[in-house]
């Protein structure tokens, strides 16, 4: 009887859950948990190894769980117990995973992601008619979940917590139990749940249901008092059984970068000890190829020099070289090449092999084309015909050209149709290069063509799509025309729908990232059942045609402007692939001051859908040759830390910056300066402003941007900090939004204690496509103090000839025998 008994324990607990309240949290908010400065999980995972197929890491779980993707039949369950159980116990790798594991230990790992990295920054509402709603999200491939457990926040509204109801859970169609909805001592209430292993699969849906939703519906003007917020820093912790895969090149980018995994990668590429600028320029080519595919998701990169990564990594170097006691395979061309760890097979290596910059290059765009044969170890590379870009290519860049559908802005899982009354909005993002212009007083058209049901029971006069863009409310659309004759003309029972309107939108709410969302506002008459609440055959929904239309916007702005850098990496990004921009680094760079570079060759890649296919690598400045009539005719992205005095001094040489050694500064502007800076009304400088706070701070980072002294008409960015830890601290710094939104002007300083502070330190000039008698114009507008001191002095000039000439004729016309005598 008594193993009976242990036996129904241990089948209750694969499949039941332990709901465990936990301390009261500090009282906290939804606007104080959005994910703009949410630190990364905790992790101390390996980088994912690829390729355990989603199929085999399914095969650990339960036979009859339905589609991850479909919405499961909601149960109710009891609500779980809150004795302490054991925890569950792990699931065994599948057989073939098993068999490909070497003889070396198979590495354990840890991971936490939040439902903010679900994709819902703002966390799970559920309120008036939508009750219940899910998340879809997936982990990576090659990994055996062993055990799993969410901490699960709530924000629960005081109406719903006196009702005393219960909040149903359900993970891939399973139930995992239920938490109350009752009242709490803080803001937030917080629980932990374990999970079964074997639910967690690589493709998941988590679901909640409200559970007397369904008698809420019928309150209506009271539905938006019911509300429980899922928060966003709810967090899923997992720990996990790294599987091994066969070092195959077919599975690139795996298991360097797998596209399962929401949460940010970390990667390190390893060089040899005499680190070469072309090697850096491959590694910079690959790196903005992945942060495209990293996408929303992140990725960072860590540099070593002859030294081996302790887990996955990319290698870059001459045949024969050596890095960390690898020797690279030896060749005459190009190759690439998988191979184990030899810290641990478990992990690979991927090498990247040329003699010379030609052959990197032509390595790691071949890597980048993909399309690789099944079971490919090793491949030689021949020359490959690498594309040059055209000015403002981008592929993730709207187009300036010609009206741009709605439809083109959609992503692959989105439609321009919704179902039913309660349904997300439509959101449709695009980006922009930062340097559109528009005169004041045009505008840019957004056209939407759009259609609602046509259902008895919707209460026309209320209902309304709503549109908002970049946050700021634009208008609502009602379903009818509105205006006396339209309305009398409805009442006699003609058709007054309005299904096409044409939206102006002002040219300053154009960003770098946009997001226009679109949300029919669908209410019902007093008299309509309950039932057609829960109406999901209804549809509404934008037609194809919905355009917006920035054709007639130029590219014209000032420079130097950090905003744009931070936000689209312009002005390289002009030329997407860096045909026209030189990366420099010093002449023996730092593993942070490569890593940074590679750092911020990502977030070019993932600004623009473009690797940077044609970029240069120059460590130091060139005396004279090829490389300084490149500079002349390139802009320049530069990364350096404030040990590299002589680098630092050649470069800033012609700026409105000083290096010296352990400090940098603001130089003194000359009085010819000063002059031509206030005879051009450009009084808003603060050198001295950013000179006192560049020497009362020990410790910080940024950015300072000023003209080329090789060619005014280019920029120079340069990207710096006090140290090496300083610098390697950016990456972090531009993945939050509050220190994105604070870096404008020509510097940028970032402490720890202060956040981000910004100034203007140098002039500005005019970058871009602008005819000249249009230039005329610009110059007067921006330019009206100084135009006006110049026009009183002409207007004084030619008043007082004129005087002089007119007082003459005066004095002759009054004295004619003044005349008669000469």
């Amino acid at each position: 009887m008594k193993g009976m008994t242990r036996k129904a324990l241990q089948m209750a607990l694969m499949f039941g859950v332990l709901v465990q309240p936990v301390t009261a949290e500090e009282p906290t908010t939804v606007e104080s948990l959005l994910p703009v400065d949410l630190p990364p999980p905790v992790t101390d995972a390996a980088q994912p190894v690829a390729d355990a197929t989603p199929a085999a890491a399914a095969e650990t779980a339960p036979a009859t769980l339905p589609a991850p993707d479909t919405l499961p039949a909601f149960q109710t369950p009891p609500v779980a117990e809150t004795t302490p159980v054991p925890e569950a116990a792990p699931a065994a790798p599948t057989p073939d995973a098993a068999s490909a594991a070497p003889t070396g230990i198979t590495p354990g790992t840890t991971s936490s992601i939040t439902v903010a990295q679900m994709g819902q920054p703002n966390g799970v509402v559920l309120s008036g008619g939508q009750l219940q709603g899910g998340i879809d999200f997936t982990l990576s491939a090659d990994q055996v979940i062993t055990n799993a457990q969410l901490e699960l926040n709530l924000k629960v509204s005081p109406a719903m917590a006196a009702r005393n109801t219960t909040l149903q859970l359900m993970l891939n169609g399973q139930p995992l139990g239920t938490v109350p909805l009752g009242s709490a001592d803080s803001n937030v209430s917080s629980y932990q749940l374990d999970i079964p292993a074997a639910m967690v699969v690589s493709r998941n849906n988590i679901s909640f249901k409200i559970n007397d939703g369904d008698a809420l519906l019928c309150q209506r003007d009271l539905s938006d008092s019911y509300q429980v917020t899922i928060m966003p820093n709810t967090r899923l912790d997992l720990e996990a059984q790294q599987l091994n895969i066969s070092a195959d090149l077919s599975h690139f980018p795996r298991p360097f970068l797998d596209e399962m995994q929401m949460t940010p990668t970390t990667l390190t590429f390893a060089f040899p000890a005499k680190t070469l600028p072309e090697q850096v320029g491959a590694a910079a080519l690959i790196a903005s190829w992945l942060g495209i595919e990293a996408d929303y998701r992140g990725i960072s990169f860590d540099a070593l020099h002859d030294q081996l990564p302790e887990k996955n990594g990319i290698l870059f170097g001459k045949p024969g070289e050596s890095i960390g006691g690898l020797t690279l395979p030896a060749s005459n061309g190009a190759t690439l090449q998988v191979v184990d760890n030899p810290g641990n097979p478990i992990y690979k290596l991927l090498l990247v092999v040329g003699n010379n910059e030609q052959q990197l290059k032509s390595a790691a765009w071949r890597l980048t084309r993909g399309q690789f044969n099944a079971q490919t170890t090793r491949l030689p590379v021949e020359a490959q015909n690498i594309p040059v870009s055209k000015p403002y290519d981008a592929p993730r860049w709207i187009a300036t050209d010609r009206p741009v559908l709605l439809s083109e802005l959609m992503r692959k899982d989105q439609s321009l149709t919704v179902t039913g009354i309660w349904h997300e909005p439509l959101t449709l993002a695009f980006r922009a290069a930062p340097d559109l212009f528009m005169w004041d007083g045009d505008t840019i058209p957004l056209k939407v063509a759009y259609r609602f049901p046509s259902e008895s029971w919707i209460d026309e006069q209320r209902s309304y799509l709503s549109m908002t863009f970049n946050g700021a409310f634009l208008r609502n659309l009602p379903v009818n025309k509105q205006g006396l004759l339209e309305g009398l003309w409805h009442k006699l029972g003609g058709d007054a729908r309005q299904e096409n309107v044409e939206v102006p939108l002002e040219p300053y709410l154009i960003y770098g990232d946009n997001q226009l969302q679109l949300y029919f506002n669908i209410q019902t008459k007093e008299t309509a059942p309950c039932s057609v609440l829960l109406n999901n055959n209804i549809k509404s929904r934008i037609d194809e045609d919905s355009s917006i239309d920035l054709s007639n916007t130029r590219h014209f702005t000032l420079l130097p402007n950090l905003s744009y850098f931070v936000g689209a990496s312009f002005p390289f990004t002009r030329l997407a692939d860096f045909s026209q921009t030189v990366l420099l680094l010093p002449e023996n760079p730092s593993e942070s001051e490569i890593g940074t570079l590679l750092d911020l060759s990502a977030r070019s890649g993932n600004a623009t859908g473009t690797a940077l296919n044609n970029n240069r690598v120059m460590f130091g400045l060139p005396s004279g040759g090829a490389n300084q009539l490149r500079l002349s005719e390139s802009d320049v992205l530069a990364v350096s830390s404030l040990d590299q005095t002589a680098f630092n001094r050649a470069l800033l040489a012609q700026s409105p910056f000083v290096s010296n050694e352990h400090s940098f500064g603001v130089r003194e502007p000359k009085m010819l300066e000063k002059v031509r800076s206030w005879l051009e009304g450009d009084w808003n400088a603060s050198g001295v402003d950013a000179d006192r706070y560049f020497s009362s701070n020990e410790s910080w980072r940024g950015f300072v941007s000023f003209r080329s002294q090789w060619n005014p008409e280019r920029l120079v960015v340069m990207a710096i900090g006090s140290d090496d830890a300083q610098l390697a601290r950016l990456h972090t710094d531009l993945n939050s939004a509050r220190i994105n939104a604070g870096i404008r002007g020509d510097t940028a300083i970032i402490t720890d204690e202060n956040g981000v502070r910004s100034f203007r330190v140098g002039p500005q000039f005019p970058s871009g496509q602008m005819p000249w008698y249009m230039m005329v114009v610009w110059y007067a507008t921006q330019h009206s103090a100084m135009l006006a001191i110049f026009g009183l002095l002409f207007a004084s000039i030619i008043g007082l000839s004129l005087y002089s000439l007119l007082r003459k004729r005066a004095h002759k016309r009054l004295n004619p025998q003044d005349s008669d005598r000469e």
